[in-house]
Order: structure tokens, then C-alpha cells, then sequence
């Protein structure tokens, strides 16, 4: 892959890095200050409904930091962009989807057509 392209696919995914984390500060400094004693259970439901889909998305957004920084190692060691599985390229296009990936599109659609026959 061009030096040009790998540094876009970099800066896009430290981007992407530093946006959860911004979001993970902000998460837990709107839990920390929150006032928990609220006297009506319908409200208290609601709060507690609230924090636990907030924190579903944080852990979410933690594996996807993960593969992120997963990601950025493949760029430093030059293996960004190639399929684990068959060695190949992985298009562009596909990349610019999902930059944490690590297997092209055929390998991928393999992978999900092999997981759904073992679930039936």
C-alpha cells in the first residue's frame, strides 16, 4: 500500500481512537456527577435504563478500541490492508468501510457463510 494512503488510514483511525475516548471521559464524568437519590421509582428506572444502555455502548466501543489499536500496529508493521486469511490484498473500498478489518471480502463472506451452517 502507498506511504499516502497508509498515513490517511492511520490519522482516520487515531481519530476514531481519540473520538471513544473523548466519549468514555465524557460518559463517566456525566455518571460520577449524576445525583443517584431520586425519590420516584419510575424516574429511577428510567435513570438506571439510561446508564446501562450508555455503558453497552461504551463496552462496544472498547472492543472497537481494541481492534483499533490492533489496526494501527498492522500499519507500523506493514502488514495493514493484507487478509490474514488468504494473504491478499484487501480492497480499498472495503478498507475505507471498515478499517479495522483484517480479512478481505471473500474471506469474510466465507467466514459468515461457515458460521451460519454451523448454527443451523
Amino acid at each position: 500500500m502507498e506511504k499516502e494512503l497508509l498515513g490517511w488510514f492511520r490519522v482516520q483511525l487515531e481519530e476514531k481512537r481519540n473520538a471513544i475516548l473523548n466519549e468514555a471521559g465524557k460518559t463517566l464524568s456525566e455518571m460520577t456527577d449524576q445525583n443517584t437519590n431520586v425519590p420516584d421509582p419510575n424516574d429511577r428506572a428510567s435513570i438506571e435504563s439510561d446508564r446501562s444502555f450508555e455503558l453497552r455502548i461504551r463496552e462496544r466501543e472498547r472492543k472497537l478500541l481494541s481492534k483499533i489499536e490492533e489496526a494501527l500496529e498492522r500499519v507500523e508493521d506493514g502488514s495493514f490492508g493484507i487478509c490474514e486469511a488468504c494473504g491478499e490484498e484487501i480492497g480499498i473500498k472495503r478498507l475505507e468501510a471498515r478499517p479495522v478489518t483484517t480479512l478481505c471480502i471473500d474471506c469474510k463472506t466465507l467466514q459468515e457463510t461457515e458460521e451460519k451452517a454451523q448454527g443451523q
